[in-house]
């Protein structure tokens, strides 16, 4: 779907009331609403349950705990920050963690065990980056519970499995949920393609589900803890694609902030929500920037800057498609990376949880 209906599509779903758009797509969201409640309760059987026990049994997982984070509307709301966030907790709690996710965007089909040099458009982006930025390992494929046995298999030493983006996939099995909300909560309500959410509203969380805030307030009727998020600073992308990571300089910002005061940065982002970085840009910084939103998941290999650019910011999601760029001609691209951290509360609940598979001592944390 191109930029223009994408932007079209999305003013219909964050729009407090109806909409022409969302009139007319309702019938379509019935047949997702049959749909939706048609899997429930063919899965709300004992057998069902049964059978989950089974596979998961089958495919040597009973003894590893599985923490799914995800969310009920379509785009992004936070997934990733969270789930970078949820494994450097674990790391910091002696565990060792794996990622599992769908890989969306990406044109590979088959499982994927993502490497630092892993094209994008074979992993996908988030799964890309999730790997480059933390260092665990993260397997790719439609079927989660297929990727956890593969990772598992190839990484022995992993024991919690995080499933990035895994709400939906039922066929996977889960001891804790993390759902995560922005700002926009839940739009108007309506479920797709009439509205954002993934399947119908219902008045309470599942069971055993943590409900986080990607935002300065909660926005739905659900009761949930606030994240806590900052960007961290910026690094040049030849920097930020090198194997030797740096962390952000101070005096690197502030060289930015000076010259943009003369000529504004192209801030750069693909997201299903960007203007909450360019925001973030704004604010926190005080960069002036112009704003040059992308297609949410799209292929940057052919990107061009407009004429005149001096400097680029852009999001850690779109530099991992972007490494190509890094010692080509052109304007200075800047990464800019989010810091993102889990609320006292859920760590707390998450540590509860965690109980029964016995965690290693904290003393052999990851530093």
């Amino acid at each position: 779907m191109s930029l223009r209906w994408q932007q079209a599509l999305q003013r219909a779903w964050w729009h407090p009331g109806e909409s022409a758009w969302s009139l007319a797509l309702r019938p379509l969201s019935w047949l997702v609403r049959a749909v939706v409640a048609g899997r429930t309760w063919r899965q709300s059987r004992p057998d069902a349950q049964a059978r989950l026990v089974e596979q998961r049994r089958a495919a040597g997982l009973d003894a590893c705990p599985i923490l799914v984070v995800g969310n009920l509307i379509v785009g992004g709301a936070g997934k990733t920050p969270t789930t970078l966030a949820l494994i450097r907790w674990l790391q910091t709690q002696g565990w060792h963690p794996g990622v599992v996710s769908r890989g969306y965007g990406r044109r590979g089909t088959g499982l994927c065990d993502v490497g630092p040099t892993t094209p994008a458009t074979e992993c996908g982006d988030e799964p890309l980056l999730l790997h480059r930025r933390s260092g665990v390992p993260v397997c790719v494929n439609a079927d989660r519970l297929a990727a956890a046995q593969r990772l598992r298999e190839l990484h022995p030493d992993v024991n919690v499995i995080v499933a990035d983006d895994g709400l939906q996939h039922t066929r996977l099995p889960r001891d804790a949920q993390l759902i995560v909300f922005d700002a926009r909560g839940i739009g108007n309500g309506h479920v797709l393609p009439a509205g954002p959410l993934r399947q119908p509203w219902p008045d309470t969380p599942p069971a055993r589900s943590l409900v986080i805030y990607n935002a300065d307030a909660p926005s739905t009727p659900w009761p949930g803890h606030l994240a806590r998020r900052r960007l961290a600073g910026v690094v040049a992308l030849d920097t930020w694609s090198s194997s030797q990571r740096q962390p952000p300089q101070a005096d690197t910002l502030h060289a930015l902030q000076t010259r943009s005061r003369t000529h504004p940065v192209l801030a750069a982002a693909g997201l299903a929500e960007p203007e909450r970085f360019f925001t973030m840009l704004e604010r926190q910084w005080g960069l002036h920037i112009v704003r040059h939103p992308l297609p949410d998941h799209a292929d940057l290999s052919a990107l061009t800057w407009p004429d005149g650019v001096d400097d680029v910011i852009v999001t850690e999601k779109d530099a991992v498609k972007l490494m190509a760029m890094a010692s080509t001609p052109g304007p200075r691209i800047w990464v800019a990376p989010l810091d993102f951290e889990l609320p006292d509360a859920v760590s707390a609940q998450l540590a509860d949880w965690l109980m029964p598979w016995h965690p290693p001592s904290s003393r052999s944390a990851a530093p």
